[in-house]
């Protein structure tokens, strides 16, 4: 399955739109990184056990999109974007979605 963030596949044709696809996924926090991050805040630099959970995140809902868009027999999937929100305190949702679309043989 091809995905893009771009309207386009290079070298390719759209012959179809199939329809708008998602993949979404909610992510707690785990004590353990909590209490890591609360002790980064005070010396400062990346948490790193927040940037793998949320790359962690981030591909599951990239997975869920690509079933999804083959679930619909598409080709390739376009125009994909992310969004992130809180849901709650202590977790948050990853979405990604874009547009459904079959290619020329």
């Amino acid at each position: 399955m091809i995905y893009s963030t771009t309207e386009t596949i290079p070298g390719k044709e759209i012959e179809e739109i199939v329809g708008i696809v998602t993949g979404n996924v909610v992510q707690a926090k785990h004590i353990g990184r909590d209490i890591m991050a609360g002790l980064k805040t005070i010396v400062g630099g990346e948490i790193r056990g927040y940037t793998e959970m949320l790359t962690e995140a981030r591909d599951i809902a990239v997975q869920r999109l690509v079933a999804d868009a083959s679930n619909k027999t598409a080709d390739a999937v376009v125009g994909i974007r992310f969004t992130t929100s809180a849901i709650m305190d202590g977790s948050c949702e990853i979405m990604v979605f874009g547009t459904a679309v079959k290619l020329q043989a």
